[in-house]
């Protein structure tokens, strides 16, 4: 479980929570990166991971401000043209990925295939926030950060288990 930590950390996850992203739905996506190469994995492992790469102050920051983006398009409170660029999610922005690639950042290389993949694939959680046909709400930042935090806390597994590389298999 996460240790109490700071006052940003603990915002960080509360937005996530208002936002209806569980820490269990990207700890899936973990699993479903890692299992292929490590049969032992568990969900609680992949959990620990998740929650790790929450503690990271950079990764709180992003959170915070793709989330506050988010809200704010929602409230139609940024100026044109940015209001209808982020509300429409336009794949040509690219402002959202650059974001979330500050979290896949820190933890190497990895992280960076991981995220491609799952911003490509969109599984789970990812697609549920990237549908904008069953809300009004605005997810342009948040599901390219639930991504990332899960890519990354891939990562961290992959690293933890170096034995589990391509060429090993």
């Amino acid at each position: 479980m996460v240790q109490p930590g700071s006052e940003l950390h603990r915002i960080a996850l509360k937005r996530l929570q208002d936002r209806g992203v569980t820490l269990d739905e990207i700890a899936e996506l973990v699993y479903n990166l890692q299992q292929p190469y490590l049969s032992e994995i568990t969900m609680e492992l992949c959990l620990e991971n998740v929650e790790a790469v929450i503690r990271k102050r950079e990764v709180q920051n992003a959170i915070l401000t793709g989330i506050e983006l988010d809200v704010l398009t929602e409230e139609g409170k940024l100026s044109s043209p940015l209001q209808e660029i982020i509300k429409e999610d336009e794949g040509l922005y690219g402002i959202d990925e650059i974001l979330a690639l500050s979290i896949v950042n820190v933890y190497g290389s990895i992280g960076f295939t991981n995220y491609g993949y799952l911003d490509k694939t969109k599984p789970g959680v990812i697609g549920r926030l990237d549908d904008h046909t069953e809300s009004n709400e605005t997810h342009t930042f948040l599901d390219d950060i639930v991504g990332a935090i899960a890519a990354a806390a891939a990562s961290r597994v992959a690293h933890d288990n170096p034995s589990i590389s391509d060429i090993m298999q």
